[in-house]
């Protein structure tokens, strides 16, 4: 057999007769590998014919059979991409990582087809759970993470995150995905570094390193005091913040380099932030009239954004102000201590939170980050909008949707 994928999530191998051996690994193999078996006997008993029919499922091997649907389609337009997907939901299912790598051609008929439904929705069953079983349904996660140089830059000093973390350890999540919160944390972060040569793509590379390197000690179970996990993110930041100081010292090219860095850290239901620097998080939710308002729940930490909170200047005297991207606190940048910014944000099914660099939010008002979030736009979406309309700085955003 030849391989033909090999992921954290599975290994994929194609026989010599042509069907696809798909075997799961990995964070909750045992539900993707159900999920993906009860979508697909689902969709035959429908009669959807662009899809991979169920051959057979070994379950002691987490191991599936599946006729070929083609070869992997190389470019396709965002238009056709959506009018794909669109036509699966005629057969009453939503694929939830709607992107071009799980669309393939199938030449024996010239047809389109949709694969691998580890994350998918039965419709009728998102129905039928709607009402009184809704509130008391696992909360889901689903992420969408993007950066992108930029048009004037000469190389990218954002990082992104997104980390799972579990009793077995942690493990890197893809730039897209869906995930139940209830037997995992989650976490994810924007850094965007600072300093001469490529020393702020350094900085913001150690940020997201020394969160992934630390985060395997402090797995929920073991944090049940919420003021512990305040200070398990201070020690973080300060680590981090010792080790930039650590390199500059070491090293002439690193010298005075630093970093933002605006985290999330959800656990079951709650989301820890934590923050420093001009990076942001925001939260899109309901006001008590039903209305969606969106918050930035950070600070920037900045001299600018402080005469903006003392009503000193006003939001477009602010986005125009030649100081505006003067930090007052930062990671590095021979800073002997930090203090980052901490809190606990209630988060809610069907909310959004959006961490992004300011590559973002110096081309984009918060108005329209607010229609962005709204029209369910993908990280992807939002940096490529916020390049078009400024471009001159890097742009990274990470978005979360709560389910």
């Amino acid at each position: 057999m030849k391989e033909e994928k090999n992921t954290q999530r599975s290994v994929v191998h194609i026989g010599f007769d042509g069907r696809v051996h798909k075997t799961f690994k990995g964070h909750q193999a045992q539900e993707r590998f159900d999920n993906e078996i009860k979508v697909l006997k689902y969709l035959e008993r429908r009669g959807c014919d662009f899809v991979p029919r169920l051959i057979e499922s070994e379950i002691e091997s987490l191991k599936i059979v599946t006729s070929n649907a083609g070869k992997k389609v190389e470019v396709l337009s965002d238009e056709k991409i959506k009018e794909i997907f669109g036509e699966l939901e005629n057969y009453g299912v939503r694929h939830d990582d709607q992107f071009l790598r799980n669309i393939t051609y199938r030449q024996s008929d010239g047809k389109f087809c949709v694969i691998d439904f580890e994350f998918a929705t039965i419709l009728d069953e998102l129905i039928d759970n709607t009402d009184e079983t809704d509130e008391k349904a696992p909360l889901s996660v689903w992420w969408s993470c993007d950066t992108n140089i930029g048009r004037y830059r000469g190389n990218n000093e954002d990082s992104y995150l997104a980390l799972v973390l579990d009793e077995e350890g942690i493990q890197f999540l893809g730039s897209t995905g869906k995930e139940l919160t209830s037997d995992s944390d989650h976490i994810f972060a924007v850094s965007d570094g600072m300093g001469g040569a490529n020393s702020g793509e350094f900085a913001s590379r150690i940020a997201v390193e020394t969160i992934t390197s630390s985060f395997p000690n402090y797995f929920r179970n073991s944090v049940l005091d919420q003021n512990i996990e305040a200070e398990v993110l201070t020690q973080l930041f300060r680590t981090i913040n010792f080790e930039m100081n650590r390199y500059g010292e070491s090293y002439p090219e690193c010298k005075g380099m630093g970093a933002t860095l605006s985290m999330c850290w959800l656990i079951q239901g709650r989301m820890r932030i934590a923050h420093i620097g001009d990076s942001r998080i925001y939260h899109l939710k309901e006001n008590e009239d039903g209305e969606n308002v969106l918050m930035q729940i950070t600070n920037d930490d900045t001299r600018v954004a402080s005469l903006l909170k003392a009503g000193k200047i006003s939001e477009y005297e602010a986005r125009n102000h030649p100081m505006k991207n003067m930090l007052t606190k930062a990671l590095g940048a021979n800073n002997q201590f930090v203090d980052p910014e901490i809190h606990e944000v209630d988060v809610k099914k069907g909310e959004k939170v959006l961490i992004c660099s300011d590559g973002v939010t110096d081309g984009i008002w918060n108005s329209e980050l607010k229609e962005l979030l709204e029209k369910e736009s993908t990280a992807k979406e939002i940096v490529d909008y916020a390049v078009k309309i400024s471009g001159r700085d890097n742009a990274t955003a990470v978005v979360i949707r709560l389910t």
